[in-house]
């Protein structure tokens, strides 16, 4: 797969295959490629955690129980703005809205996004799940090093023919996946993923977000190569 189809055909991924596996020598060839990232001085703050079975079964219930009784959570870190504003709040609306409608799930019906939400804590029935962590001390230009490294995993995965779908929302019960995980107190949970095979004909994977065309987020300061 080129390197711009592996790119421009990446889109988060909401209902996986349950009749695939994943093995283990894949991850670990996938974690490979991802490791090569560029890191700040090639400190490679990333750390990776991998469930599948029983690990990612005891993961995925206590955080769905959660979810569903009302209990929100709180999250260790912003990971989105704490004063919404333009235009950023409108692409975030354009986003919910559009894959609740594709769902058929209407604005007014609470019950039913509270289930699609909790899909999240399901892994969205992918037989791989992972975490990504950091250590606490760790300043920002880690956390931007550990961005590049689950972008690059995401890719990586692409060239295997595996999807996957990046989840903040597993940050709103870090206590409990961090406590599960048995991960040590000076690690930091970033997010999870779900990694697997896109399930064929779902209608929940037919959604896809749109970008903002280049001019909107670029600024040329010199005049740009005349063909």
């Amino acid at each position: 797969m080129h390197v711009n189809e592996a790119i421009v055909g990446r889109q988060s991924i909401r209902e996986f295959d349950t009749s695939r596996d994943v093995s283990n020598e894949v991850i670990e060839n996938i974690l490979g490629v991802a490791g090569r990232s560029p890191s700040g001085s090639n400190i490679q703050p990333w750390k990776v955690w991998v469930v599948r079975d029983e690990a990612k079964e005891k993961i995925s219930n206590a955080c769905y129980e959660r979810h569903m009784s009302g209990d929100l959570g709180e999250r260790e870190y912003n990971y989105y703005p704490v004063n919404w504003r333009e235009p950023y709040i409108n692409r975030r609306r354009a986003t919910g809205w559009g894959l609740y409608g594709v769902l058929g799930i209407k604005k007014e019906d609470k019950e039913k996004m509270q289930l699609q939400h909790g899909r999240n804590y399901t892994f969205f029935d992918a037989p791989v799940g992972m975490f990504f962590t950091i250590d606490r001390d760790m300043e920002l230009g880690s956390w931007i090093d550990c961005g590049m490294f689950i972008q690059s995993l995401m890719l990586a995965a692409r060239a295997e023919g595996l999807e996957t779908c990046s989840q903040a929302a597993f940050c709103n019960y870090y206590d409990t996946v961090m406590q599960l995980l048995g991960a040590p107190d000076d690690q930091m949970l970033i997010c999870g993923m779900s990694i697997g095979y896109a399930a064929g004909e779902s209608v929940v994977n037919t959604f896809r977000t749109e970008r903002e065309p280049v001019s909107t987020y670029t600024t040329f300061l010199t005049k740009p190569n005349q063909v």
